[in-house]
Order: C-alpha cells, then structure tokens, then sequence
C-alpha cells in the first residue's frame, strides 16, 4: 500500500530521506571554514550564508546559534521550523521556508526528512537557531537531489525551531450515535489501534460528509494549521482500503492551506483537535475524474480521521 502523494506542495527537503548513516555527531561552536551568517542572523530572520572555507567536516555538526528557552525535541515530536538550505560550495541558497511564509512541519524521527535532521534537532530547544553542517551521507549521498544538490555535497542549513509538542496515542472524546444507515460505520476505539470502517452497499452521497465519530473539547482546526492525524482511507466502491497511516505506523502531518483534495480540508476545517471524524468525498470533492495511483477516476473517498493535534 503506497501513501498518496500530491496531497501537499511539499519543500524540497521532503522529497528524499536519502541513505541512512552511522549516529555519529557533534554539537560544538561553528569552527573555522564553516559558512558564517552575514545577515539575517537572528532568530525568524531569514538568513545570508557566506560560503565554505576549505574541506567540509566529515561528520555532521551542530552549532547552537542562539538558544531558546522552549522544551527539547525528542522523536516523536510534532515541529514546525523555518529553515535555509545551501551546499558547503555554494552561496546561493536550494530551498527555504523564509520566503514561503509557511514553517516546515513534521514529525521528528518519522523518516520524513535526511538523517541528518532527524539526528541534529533532536535535544534542540524550541525558540533556537541551529545550523547544521551535514556530510554527504547524512544528505543526499551520491545521488544527489535534481539540479540544485550535486552527488556527495556536504549541506548547510540554518533553522529556526518554530514550535514542538509531543503527539497523542489516540484521539478521545465522547462517541457521536451513527444513526445514518446510508453512511459508512466507522470504530469509536480510543485504544491507538486502527479503527474498523464498515461500507454500506447503497449509493454513495453527492455531497461532502463530515461528521464527529468522537467530539472532543479540544480547540477547533483553522485552515492556516498544520494537523497532525492518523487516518484510514477506501474507496466507497468495493469498500476497498488505499490508504492508512495505522498500516505504516507512522502519523502524517502537514499545512491545510497546502491540501490539494478540497473534501480533506474543507472537512478538517472547524473540527475539534482529539476527535475522530468521518469524511465521505465525492468525486469533485476527492479527484474527481483524474486516476491517482490506486484510485480510480471518479471515485467516492471513505477516510476516518483522528485529529492528534495541530500547530
């Protein structure tokens, strides 16, 4: 089962988790040849690199630049950065969230981006900035990444540790009746498993259904939040199963200003953080009539949604 892409407009950064290397690392004041900020050195400032001097570092390295006075990250953890990339050679920055006005949200040691962020943000304070020297096989290894990021390039990026939490288990809340025959039955479990999803076999709605499984008390989701869920997904059609965050074991998150698929933001959108929902979409409100990957064109989306938590 692949995870749907296309959901999101994603950075540069997500597009590869590169080849893991060893755990080695140091957290020392940035030394001599190391690319020095010459402007823009304050935290939510975006920053100017100056380029490397010398040989990169062969191992990666971190460098405290001021630190804040939030919580410490540790895997697990929901964060949201800003963040500058460039190459140790270059001095013209590959990627930026500055310019997007939109901080960088994942989950820390999920895979989601180069080990060399999993291991460097880990034990950073929220409200730091860190620069991060990162070895080619903490990066991008030999293959390099597109036009921007050569084979073997050692990397540099400046991030801004913007926000962190850790993520709940499992929604909570109080079970909603499911008294519509003619919808899907979806689990009211709240013990972090998968929760049973059950088809009916009658037509499915035209319009876009959004409906509580569990309310919460939670604060409600605005469109400017990033969410963090877990999610089960079929097709109404043969109540076949595309998608699932509990079959990865890992949660997604991501920016609802981004979301492409206008029933999972639309649906999202006013819910209460801790709840679990159901979404039915139909066809101009999942893909309409464009096949993606396993879901064929015009097809009517099933999803059960527990909302862990938002930033």
């Amino acid at each position: 089962m692949r995870r749907l892409a296309g959901l999101l407009v994603v950075p540069l950064l997500l597009l590869s988790t590169a080849a893991c290397g060893d755990d080695k690392a140091s957290d020392s004041a940035s030394s001599k040849g190391d690319p020095a900020i010459t402007a823009g050195a304050k935290f939510g400032e975006k920053p100017t690199l100056a380029k490397g001097e010398g040989d990169p570092p062969k191992e990666l390295k971190t460098d405290v630049i001021s630190e804040g006075d939030g919580v410490k990250l540790k895997n697990g953890d929901a964060i949201q950065v800003n963040y500058l990339g460039q190459a140790w050679d270059s001095t013209e920055p590959f990627d930026n969230s500055f310019d997007r006005k939109q901080p960088f949200g994942l989950i820390l040691g999920a895979g989601m981006v180069i080990p060399g962020w999993e291991q460097g943000l880990v034990g950073q304070k929220v409200g730091s900035r860190v620069q991060l020297v990162i070895p080619p096989e903490l990066g991008y290894g030999e293959q390099g990444q597109g036009e921007d990021i050569k084979p073997n390039a050692t990397l540099v990026f400046v991030v801004d540790v913007v926000n962190g939490k850790p993520v709940p288990k499992s929604p909570e809340g109080t079970a909603v009746a499911q008294d519509d025959i003619d919808l899907p039955k979806v689990g009211d479990n709240t013990d972090g498993k998968a929760p049973k999803v059950t088809i009916p076999k009658s037509d499915p709605p035209k319009k876009l259904v959004s409906n509580y499984i569990l309310e919460s008390k939670g604060e409600a989701v605005k469109e400017s939040d990033t969410v963090v869920v877990n999610y089960e997904a079929y097709l109404w059609k043969g109540a076949k199963k595309f998608d699932s965050t509990y079959d990865t074991g890992k949660v997604a998150s991501f920016p609802l200003a981004q979301v492409t698929v206008k029933g999972l933001k639309a649906g999202l959108v006013g819910k209460k953080v801790g709840s679990r929902v159901l979404l039915v979409m139909p066809p101009d409100q999942a893909f309409g009539d464009q096949a993606q990957q396993t879901i064929p064109a015009n097809s009517t989306l099933v999803w059960a949604v527990d909302i862990l938590t938002k930033m």
